[in-house]
């Protein structure tokens, strides 16, 4: 793990808060509206991450997130601040151009069906990222004034200096997460022999 870095990757806030708890390890991307024409691209390792709350929808979480939703529509954070509680490390990425195979990953991850092909079909080239993370959480929340440079449709944001990881622990112990990992891979594996397209 780096000691320092000055990038974070959006994320809705509903899922960070799976991300924070164990019961999601991967994420599925496609980019913003200002990666459109380039598309998106894992451009960094590491990173924090940077909740959003502008789009994200009760329409597009599975039923199981619909609480944690309500929850933080009822308590967003203060409009002066952006609040880094997470850090995370790309442990493998992989592109995935067959919905069939992301189907398969139902149950794992907090976006509904609908979401995920809402997303898989956006812009001129189906698919989607699928990025394993190892969590960390910091010793204490980083809070930033937000920057011009901060807003838009973007998934990278360069933070504009440098914020240190010293003290970071796991969400996840070794253990549960090898045993997710292994799940996963699985699962990938079975739906590569049934749609060996990618």
């Amino acid at each position: 793990m780096q000691d320092k870095n000055r990038f974070a990757l959006k994320e809705w806030a509903v899922v960070l808060k799976a991300l924070s708890e164990g019961r999601q390890t991967i994420l599925l991307r496609k980019g913003g509206l200002i990666e459109k024409k380039v598309g998106f691209t894992i451009e960094h390792a590491e990173f924090f991450i940077y909740p959003t709350y502008l789009h994200q929808q009760r329409m597009g979480v599975v039923p199981e997130a619909a609480a944690d939703l309500e929850q933080l529509f009822a308590s967003p954070p203060p409009e002066d601040r952006i609040i880094l509680s997470h850090y995370a490390v790309v442990e493998e990425a992989v592109k995935i151009t067959d919905m069939e195979r992301l189907r398969t990953l139902e149950g794992y991850h907090y976006l509904n069906t609908r979401e995920v092909e809402k997303r898989f079909f956006y812009g001129k080239a189906p698919g989607l990222h699928l990025i394993l993370l190892r969590v960390y959480r910091l010793p204490e929340p980083f809070r930033l004034r937000p920057r011009p440079h901060y807003a838009g449709c973007r998934s990278w944001v360069d933070l504009g200096e440098e914020l240190w990881t010293a003290g970071c622990r796991p969400v996840l112990d070794d253990a549960a997460f090898d045993k997710k990992t292994v799940r996963i891979a699985e699962i990938l594996s079975r739906s590569a022999q049934s749609y060996p397209s990618d």
